[in-house]
């Protein structure tokens, strides 16, 4: 079985509506995945922009410790008021808070990539905290991910 990532918000390759802008919206999108790997404990969800203009990418979107039995974040799971499953973390984004931030790139710069990844983890809970970034979920996910799948959908600010 493959291990794939679905959403009703966002189509893989199209262009991120309204929602997941960040002067727009700021709603974190729906995902769905199935297919996962034996010995999948726990999921992790991230939204990286590898094409902004920081020599580092920019981390809008870090989930982790997701149970084993979640196979689906609902619209709006990491905005305020959102609900993440029970024992779920989310990190401080590069917007500096724990929530979902929509995309944002500078005017005029360019379609940015905005990639959405589900991992499937081989533990039930990875020690990242609500205060580490992006980059230290990646650092943990690198070590306990058994398989992980993407979306990845662009948006460009026109000015």
């Amino acid at each position: 079985m493959t291990f794939t990532l679905t959403s009703t918000d966002i189509e893989d390759g199209g262009v991120l509506p309204d929602a997941q802008v960040h002067a727009k919206g700021d709603v974190s999108p729906q995902l769905a995945w199935s297919g996962a790997p034996e010995g999948t404990k726990s999921y992790a969800v991230t939204c990286y922009d590898p094409d902004a203009p920081t020599g580092s990418g920019f981390w809008h979107w870090t989930v982790a410790n997701i149970p084993a039995d979640v196979t689906e974040l609902p619209t709006g799971a990491g905005s305020p008021g959102g609900a993440l499953p029970h024992g779920a973390v989310q990190g401080r984004t590069d917007y500096g808070q724990a929530l979902f931030g929509g995309a944002a790139p500078p005017p005029g710069h360019g379609p940015h990539r905005y990639i959405f990844t589900v991992f499937a983890v081989d533990v039930d809970r990875l020690d990242v905290t609500a205060d580490d970034s992006g980059a230290v979920f990646g650092f943990n996910l690198h070590f306990h991910t058994l398989a992980k799948a993407s979306i990845t959908a662009t948006y460009e600010n026109r000015g």
